[in-house]
């Protein structure tokens, strides 16, 4: 039958192991220049909008997030949930977005039947990116190691065995699924039957963007980069084209 249940351990921590599939770099280099990336463009983000850094939303010494405004939040603007990666070891009119294991857990927040717990949120849009959606090979690599995922968790929290034909949170949002150029192929094949498995279950489908759409000349790592300017130079384009529809 092939896939991952029948590769060798070594190759299965080879797949799920985003560093190592840089074409200009080592595994060590692209970590280091990742942070390197990331810290730099937090002082740009930083500079340029108002911010509100390190708010609790938990307990946990780690359940904080940090805010970004405009320099000028008088008026009305969308809101933007970025929901970063890390293999999970680190409102209203909304939009989600996520990378790795930031995407499943965006993914999570549209599979899940909010009115189960009395709440609709307006999810608006969501941007998945180089997602984990089944998280069952996991348990087979070093990242269970921290984790300690039994299989009957992994499942329970898999958004690919609980996409519901009417997920609310999903119901009128338009998601766009993306994979890097250098992603391994076990994470296109993650995205891939996400897609699939999303839109022949819903009964009626989201505003899949072209289904899986592959962000090509970048190497993995780059992504995560310039995904920012990305989302943001996306959601102007989707507030103009509502403020012109608006006036017709």
């Amino acid at each position: 039958m092939g896939g991952w249940r029948d590769m060798p351990a070594e190759e299965l921590e080879q797949q799920y192991s985003p560093s190592r599939w840089s074409p200009r770099m080592g595994p060590e280099e692209v970590i280091q220049a990742h942070l390197a990336a990331t810290a730099a463009g937090t002082q740009r983000a930083r500079a340029g909008s108002q911010t509100s850094l390190h708010v609790p939303y938990g307990n946990g010494d780690g359940e904080k997030l940090d805010i970004y405004l405009p320099t000028d939040p008088s008026g009305t603007f969308p809101v933007l949930v970025y929901i970063h990666g890390g293999y999970w070891q680190c409102l209203r009119g909304f939009y989600l977005c996520g990378h790795s294991a930031g995407a499943h857990l965006a993914a999570m927040v549209l599979s899940t039947d909010w009115t189960e717990y009395g709440v609709m949120p307006d999810i608006k849009g969501a941007v998945l990116v180089s997602g984990v959606y089944d998280l069952e090979p996991i348990l087979h690599t070093y990242v269970n190691d921290a984790l300690n995922m039994s299989r009957e968790v992994a499942q329970r929290n898999s958004p690919l065995l609980h996409i519901a034909p009417a997920a609310p949170a999903a119901a009128a949002c338009k998601v766009l699924v993306a994979v890097a150029q250098h992603d391994s192929p076990e994470f296109r094949r993650q995205s891939r039957e996400y897609v699939l498995v999303s839109t022949s279950r819903s009964r009626d489908p989201p505003g899949w963007e072209e289904g899986l759409r592959p962000c090509v000349q970048l190497a993995g790592p780059s992504l995560c980069w310039i995904l920012p300017v990305w989302i943001t130079l996306t959601l102007l384009r989707s507030c103009l084209r509502t403020a012109t529809s608006s006036l017709r």
